[in-house]
């Protein structure tokens, strides 16, 4: 699970600069320029995701289990994610009334991804998972509103087809992931007995 730590605290940590060191973060893009800033950010970001996915594929056959869940939270789960997958899509199109009413609706798809998977999973390895993506979502969506109240942010007008247009594509996405996507990239059929 050591791997798994690693790629979190490097991923979540980077993702986390503007929640404690936005002045940090600004000095730091004025000292080396804008484009090797983001090079450098994406490239750390990307071990730090391999490391998590890595760690994750090798902690989760050895993890101890620390609760049995339910069946039938396999089905809230799948539920939940299908909200989770609606709020991802309306990150796209950011004039759906989706996005204009929750302003962030990644950080609410990782609340939300994080919640239904801490609700069907009950190894070590999930609650390391599944719970830094959710602190560190919860604590980044503190940030943010912050930062909008701050600087008076000003959010488009909704329009009707950017609505439509996320439900849809939210839709077809967790209907790949529950017809077979999540089986064959993770090795889990969501809904299995």
């Amino acid at each position: 699970m050591t791997l798994l730590v690693f790629g979190l605290v490097i991923f979540l940590g980077l993702h986390s600069i503007r929640i404690f060191a936005e002045s940090g973060r600004e000095r730091a893009i004025a000292r080396l320029g804008e484009g090797p800033w983001k090079g450098v950010y994406a490239l750390l970001s990307l071990i730090g995701l391999v490391m998590i996915i890595w760690g994750f594929g090798e902690a989760r056959w050895t993890a101890p289990i620390l609760w049995a869940p339910p069946f039938w939270t396999s089905h809230i789960a799948v539920l939940l994610m299908l909200i989770s997958m609606i709020l991802l899509a309306a990150y796209l199109l950011k004039t759906s009334h989706i996005a204009v009413a929750v302003h962030h609706p990644m950080l609410w798809a990782v609340v939300i991804w994080a919640v239904a998977h801490l609700l069907a999973n009950g190894s070590a390895a999930d609650l390391v998972l599944f719970g830094a993506f959710l602190v560190w979502s919860l604590l980044d969506l503190s940030a943010n509103y912050a930062r909008d109240r701050a600087k008076a942010i000003a959010y488009p007008a909704p329009n009707w087809g950017a609505t439509i247009g996320a439900v849809v594509i939210g839709i077809v996405v967790w209907g790949l992931l529950i017809g077979g996507l999540h089986l064959w990239l993770f090795g889990v059929a969501p809904l299995a007995m």
